[in-house]
């Protein structure tokens, strides 16, 4: 029988499929590091995108940061304006009223009653004189409660002293003026 040496065949298939083995362990490698080269590459690129947009926004907010601050100064601004308007209307509704409350002071001072000073704070009207008796500052205070412009008349001090030729009275009373516009009242 004649002898068949199935050996070399053997051999070369072997080292073929382990060449082919190798062509596709290296193609695979190949494939595998573009793949990871390429997820790479991306997630280089979506970084950057995301770092561009973070910067973007940075710059944006710091311009509404500005444009806040610069309403915010304006809005400080329009209340300090409309705080000055309000006084200058205050004082607008306000300019007669001193004009009534001198000339109805005059009205109502009795004859022998004599005016040394006068304080007013707000609605409040201080007044400090000289009586020829406490009678007349009396009188003061009873016309004063009648009148129109002025109300709730008290008496802080009265004091009879002999002093040239007869008594008087130093006397300091209180009133309150009347004011035309109710919402003054309160704040004034």
């Amino acid at each position: 029988m004649p002898r068949i040496n199935l050996l070399p065949w053997r051999e070369e298939e072997r080292k073929k499929r382990q060449q082919d083995f190798m062509v596709a362990l290296a193609g695979a490698v190949v494939v595998a590091a573009a793949a990871v080269g390429l997820t790479w590459f991306a997630f280089v690129q979506m970084i950057d995108t995301q770092q561009a947009r973070n910067l973007r926004l940075e710059s944006e907010i710091a311009v509404l940061e500005k444009s806040i601050t610069e309403i915010d100064g304006l809005e400080a601004q329009k209340e300090r304006l409309l705080a000055r308007m309000e006084i200058i209307e205050q004082l607008q509704r306000s300019r007669p009223e001193i004009v009534h409350l001198f000339d109805e002071i005059a009205k109502q001072m009795p004859e022998g009653v004599y005016l040394n000073g006068m304080t007013q704070t707000g609605i409040a009207v201080e007044l400090k004189g000289v009586a020829q008796s406490s009678t007349r500052v009396s009188a003061l205070m009873r016309q004063a409660d009648q009148s129109e412009w002025l109300t709730d008349p008290s008496v802080t001090k009265v004091e009879t002293t002999d002093s040239g030729p007869g008594r008087r009275a130093e006397f300091v009373v209180n009133l309150r003026q009347i004011r035309s516009d109710p919402d003054m009242e309160d704040g004034q």
